[in-house]
């Protein structure tokens, strides 16, 4: 053992001149911490304890320190773990919720490891070590060891619930939606399983994409909530040419325009008088030339009064992405 704990010394030795370089990012030096206090707590040792610095070259402590790893193994994986094992899989586990007290996720999760390899067998280990993993940002262990705890004991709903919450982080909201369902089955009082199910439910909402609009894909409550739309709206239905186009399409005549008074509307009339046929087919084409007609000339007084407006219908139209019928992706 005091091979082991010389060698664990020269690592952490190791590690702190790392941190003293100055070359490690934020980042590195915060992982590098981290390591170093699990190698403290793990051997039990210091770098302040000095009297381990004194012993003979690195590659002869490594040699002696491994040579017990064989022997280790085979006592951990020959058959059922003993009397002795299981009690101190459960110490280890007990440090480990110590750890996530006091918000030590990086300890936790070597203390729950360590519970793992004496005893594999215990859901437990597995859901304790995932919810320090998503503590620690690595959602993709926590789901391994959440299938992990659900292949050992199909009934366990805190594997469930915490596999919800890992999925959710990932944004993979409809497979959380459904483990929360599972946890809520086998827990159907749990409030915390109630309130993530529906936040999952509201986020894999928002994340389809919803129908385009009659407006090329503008969002017709935005624009509606629109002053500046809603007074150009108002301006072009007050446009006599308008009214009175739209006038004769709510009817449903599509008659000729010999009758329009506004200004600018008999030469169109006289036109449309000429080329009408037995069928009215020219006459529908006139009236729908003309209200096209009447709205580019209303657009071009709307450009030259309201240009922020305009640009900002098309900065709408062009940032709104298609519509992606029979794409399963988000």
């Amino acid at each position: 053992m005091a091979d082991t704990k010389r060698l664990a010394f020269s690592i952490i030795q190791f590690l702190h001149d790392q941190l003293s370089s100055g070359s490690l990012s934020s980042d590195a030096q915060e992982s590098l911490e981290v390591a170093i206090q699990c190698l403290e707590t793990s051997f039990g040792i210091s770098v302040e304890d000095q009297s381990l610095a004194v012993s003979p070259s690195l590659p002869e402590i490594f040699a002696s320190a491994t040579k017990q790893t064989p022997q280790n193994k085979t006592n951990s994986s020959s058959g059922s773990p003993s009397e002795e094992q299981l009690a101190e899989a459960e110490h280890l586990k007990t440090d480990g919720n110590d750890q996530m007290k006091v918000e030590n996720f990086g300890a936790a999760v070597v203390f729950y490891s360590k519970a793992i390899q004496l005893n594999p067998q215990n859901a437990v280990y597995y859901c304790n070590r995932a919810a320090a993993y998503s503590k620690l940002g690595n959602y993709a262990g926590a789901v391994q060891d959440c299938e992990q705890a659900i292949g050992i004991d199909p009934n366990y709903s805190k594997a469930y619930g915490r596999m919800g919450l890992a999925l959710a982080s990932l944004n993979k909201y409809s497979e959380a939606v459904s483990y929360y369902k599972k946890a809520l089955e086998l827990d159907p009082d749990n409030d915390t399983y109630k309130a993530n199910l529906q936040i999952a439910e509201q986020k894999m909402k928002e994340a389809q994409p919803s129908p385009a609009g009659g407006l090329g894909g503008v969002e017709l409550a935005g624009l509606l909530s629109n002053p500046g739309f809603m007074n150009m709206a108002s301006n072009l239905m007050n446009n006599p040419q308008v009214q009175h186009l739209m006038s004769g399409m709510m009817s449903g005549a599509y008659g000729p325009m010999a009758g329009a008074t506004s200004p600018g509307a008999g030469a169109a009339a006289a036109t449309t008088t000429t080329t009408a046929g037995a069928g009215g087919a020219g006459v529908g084409g006139n009236d729908l030339s003309g209200l096209i007609q009447a709205g580019q000339q209303f657009a071009q007084q709307m450009q030259q009064q309201n240009p922020e407006i305009i640009e900002q219908l098309r900065s709408q139209m062009r940032s709104r992405p298609p519509s992606s019928a029979g794409n399963d992706e988000p």
